[in-house]
């Protein structure tokens, strides 16, 4: 559900604060755990580290992610894979490639 208008975008004051005491050019990562800032134009040109539970992911702020929230752009959970017949068929299909792979690009033994 979207922040009342009258209200505003809620932007976390000290976080604030800390970009407008940086100048652009600076490349200086701001950590924060304020995942429901928003992302306001002042923003654009910086990275974050936005905190994800474990450690911070990098957040490099461009034009069109302006009105979006920090922590959309940092995962807090980690992808593994899909499961599933096809899913095991395509991994067999990587490792029979890789297999290939290192085959073609061993060197012969020298002969004596």
């Amino acid at each position: 559900m979207s922040r009342s208008l009258k209200k505003g975008p809620y932007i976390d004051e000290r976080l604030l604060a800390k970009v407008l005491g940086l100048r652009k050019d600076e490349k200086k990562i701001i950590k924060t755990w304020a995942r429901h800032s928003t992302i306001s134009p002042e923003m654009v040109g910086h990275t974050f580290g936005v905190h994800n539970g474990k450690e911070f992911a990098p957040v490099y702020v461009s034009e069109d992610m302006v009105g979006h929230k920090l922590g959309e752009f940092a995962a807090t959970t980690k992808f593994s894979r899909h499961g599933g017949k096809m899913q095991r068929e395509i991994e067999a299909g990587a490792e029979q490639k890789e297999a290939v792979k290192t085959v073609a690009t061993a060197k012969p033994a020298a002969k004596k």
